[in-house]
């Protein structure tokens, strides 16, 4: 293997920094038993080595969802041999047989969405205590390298390309996901929407030369400034977001200090229908002046196409003030908003 990387122009070894073991060993990597896994894991990771100074990140495959016992019996019986454990969930309104349209839905399908992408929240506390009980000290990170909406194709495209249109609701989504992750982030050491270009919970689409970006992307590209940052604790008492006979909280948020001292708070107003009005303490700092950035639409399913790429793009907001430094932030139904703070 060496002379055929030499062959092809490489003559040092890559650098290779993770290495998965395996993928979804309980369903299409094999349909596996934990505990069979746990030993073809330890098997495998024996002989994943490293070499000239190369560290590999070895992670393990994880449970699908709320498959609790999985990661139970991988952290109990092979805890020790990794530096990360996987977990796939996907947002999917209907179910796997009806998925539904990426663009033409109603309040119902809005909120089914919403309300089952907070799931994440759930799935990433019971794991994360799972672990704890094996990993007090969190040196193993909790991997959801699988995650994002998943819906029917688009009319026309093969069914095996996944390819599927992307609107404001999927921005709630990723913002609402990455929230949680933020939150989390003594055990989330990472996190891969699935997938980037064309497929899935799309932060590109492509038609041959032309490129749409997508409202994930834009969210994405909004909440870059918690990266490297300090997590700061948000205590948030919640409005309910009732539909029917259903509720969930209306509110999603995050917050961090950079390097410099700068706040950045990520807020999600998940209601189709109404704003939202927080009044927010910062304790322990001072504050001068504030600066926001919005992403929402008059309509649920306002999305980029080909011929008009920025239907919905982020802007500025004006929507939060601060006095007596009590910070004031009044959003608007159904957007995601990221506010700098110092």
């Amino acid at each position: 293997m060496a002379d055929l990387r030499r062959a092809n122009g490489r003559e040092e070894p890559w650098k290779l920094t993770y290495f998965g073991v395996g993928n979804e060993n309980w369903g299409c990597g094999g349909n596996m038993r934990p505990e069979y896994y746990a030993d073809e894991y330890r098997r495998y990771a024996t002989y994943i080595r490293n070499f000239a100074g190369n560290r590999i990140y070895k992670i393990a495959c994880g449970a699908n969802a709320g498959d609790y016992r999985w990661t139970e019996v991988l952290m109990r019986e092979a805890g020790n041999m990794m530096d990360g454990l996987s977990l796939h969930y996907y947002t999917v309104p209907g179910d796997w047989s009806n998925k539904g349209s990426a663009v033409d839905f109603d309040e119902a399908k809005w909120f089914d969405t919403l309300r089952k992408t907070l799931f994440m929240e759930e799935l990433v506390t019971r794991h994360s205590t799972i672990m704890d009980q094996y990993d007090p000290e969190k040196r193993v990170g909790l991997i959801v390298d699988e995650w994002g909406t998943w819906y029917d194709v688009e009319p026309g495209t093969n069914p095996g390309f996944l390819y599927q249109q992307n609107t404001l609701r999927d921005a709630l989504v990723a913002g609402i996901n990455l929230n949680i992750f933020n939150n989390h982030c003594d055990r989330v050491k990472m996190a891969n929407i699935a997938q980037m270009v064309n497929v899935l919970q799309a932060i590109i689409l492509t038609e041959g030369e032309k490129m749409v970006l997508t409202p994930t992307y834009h969210v994405f590209d909004m909440y870059k400034v918690h990266q490297e940052a300090d997590l700061l604790q948000v205590n948030l008492e919640n409005e309910e977001y009732r539909f029917g006979d259903d509720a969930i909280p209306q509110v999603s948020a995050s917050a961090s200090m950079d390097k410099d001292g700068v706040i950045h708070i990520s807020i999600c107003n998940l209601s189709h229908e109404k704003d939202v009005e927080i009044d927010c303490q910062l304790r322990g700092t001072e504050v001068s002046g504030v600066s926001g950035t919005i992403l929402t639409a008059p309509a649920m399913n306002a999305h980029n196409t080909f011929d008009a790429p920025e239907n919905i793009k982020p802007a500025r907001f004006n929507g939060a003030s601060l006095k007596n430094g009590v910070l004031r932030i009044e959003m608007p139904p159904k957007s995601v908003v990221v506010l700098a703070v110092g």
